[in-house]
């Protein structure tokens, strides 16, 4: 079996993210993806508008993700490629270069981002509504 690890705060789901985790799957046979805690968030100078429990409830409904684990520090990659076996590791291209040194553990794939959508945006678009 052929496992592929995604991680990102996932935070008001939309079909780029719904692209990445599809594209991702298609990498493999088995999709993990580690969801960003709240606690993690912070750290990163982030807020999600929508809790760590609920993020998780999202995409475990989706049909391309096999698992859910929870990112709780940036250090945690290297184990987690080890403790699940990871073949693949996949993130968006916003990110390219930044997790080469993975590639002594797995092969790392930098996905292409949907053009002009983000959370970001969504969120913008929402308060001036």
């Amino acid at each position: 079996m052929r496992r592929v690890i995604t991680y990102g705060t996932f935070d008001t789901m939309h079909h780029g993210h719904i692209r990445l985790l599809r594209r991702a799957k298609s990498l493999g046979d088995y999709l993990i993806v580690a969801l960003s805690t709240d606690e993690f968030n912070l750290l990163k100078g982030k807020r999600a508008a929508f809790s760590f429990e609920e993020r998780k409830e999202d995409l475990e409904a989706i049909r391309f993700v096999d698992l859910v684990i929870p990112e709780q520090e940036w250090e945690q990659k290297v184990r987690d490629v080890d403790n699940y076996h990871v073949d693949v590791f996949a993130i968006g291209d916003d990110w390219k270069g930044k997790f080469d040194f993975l590639k002594d553990q797995c092969e790392v794939v930098y996905l292409p981002r949907t053009p002009l959508i983000s959370s970001t945006s969504i969120r913008g678009m929402m308060r001036t509504a």
